[in-house]
């Protein structure tokens, strides 16, 4: 069964917190980008749950944690109102900058949202193109990567495993493509988008090919560790707390 507040967090940090990734990586949200005429920051504060400030230029996307420089607010009575956001298209209450808001929500904000989910619900067909797949597999890995610390976080199942989780920083990437830092710190989860400098342990897949036939649950984890495809060094303790992180992300994004 899914939390809602839980729900809310994964919303959050791993399909809203793809964004950046998305205006980095895709030409069709860069394309959105290059209409917008002034930078605009928007906050989603959600009542007993996350609050987030999304910074959208021509550049790309930054997100920060709090409300801090947002020129646009929007407040959620709850998580279920914010996970009413997410998958019915349904907006909380504007609270700042309304106008502003509601211009850029119904304009580049749901253009780029509509193209996040085209990248991270593909069609078979649209999969065949190799440029394609290999981008919805890199944004599958910062959705997961974000969804990981944002279950860990408020998950009641997620937090005994995240209880259960040492200090220190875990690798995880895709060899010689892309890398990103779970940072646990009493107990607390945090993904940072870069390469770990000093990881205390590794969960490392091999391959582009791998890693989309692991997120889609295509291959066996088992079997890919028997042949040496995915690399797990150091503390091994913390993988596998946040593997059975990753059952929960599963349920909650599927």
């Amino acid at each position: 069964m899914k939390d809602q507040k839980a729900l809310a967090y994964a919303n959050m940090y791993g399909v809203l917190g793809a964004l950046e990734n998305l205006c980095e990586l895709d030409n069709k949200a860069k394309e959105i980008l290059k209409q917008l005429k002034k930078p605009v920051s928007i906050c989603f504060d959600v009542k007993e749950g996350p609050c987030r400030t999304f910074h959208f230029d021509q550049s790309g996307c930054k997100i920060t944690e709090g409300s801090e420089g947002a020129d646009c607010k929007m407040n959620f009575s709850s998580p279920e109102k914010f996970n009413q956001m997410i998958n019915e298209s349904k907006p909380g209450l504007p609270v700042k900058g309304a106008v502003k808001l509601i211009r850029f929500l119904t304009g580049p904000f749901t253009a780029l949202t509509d193209r996040l989910e085209e990248v991270l619900r593909p069609s078979e067909e649209s999969l065949k193109d190799r440029a394609f797949f290999e981008e919805n597999t890199l944004l599958m890995l910062y959705t997961i990567a974000g969804a990981i610390s944002g279950l860990a976080n408020s998950d009641p199942i997620a937090e005994i495993s995240a209880s259960n989780t040492v200090d220190g920083d875990v690798s995880l990437g895709i060899r010689d493509r892309v890398y990103v830092t779970v940072r646990v710190k009493d107990h607390h989860f945090t993904t940072i988008k870069e390469r770990a400098e000093n990881p205390r342990a590794i969960m490392e897949f091999s391959d582009i090919d791998l890693a989309s036939g692991l997120f889609a649950g295509k291959v066996s984890t088992i079997d890919e560790m028997c042949r040496g495809n995915i690399r797990l060094s150091g503390m091994i303790s913390m993988v596998d707390n946040i593997n059975r992180i990753l059952d929960r992300v599963s349920l909650y994004l599927a």
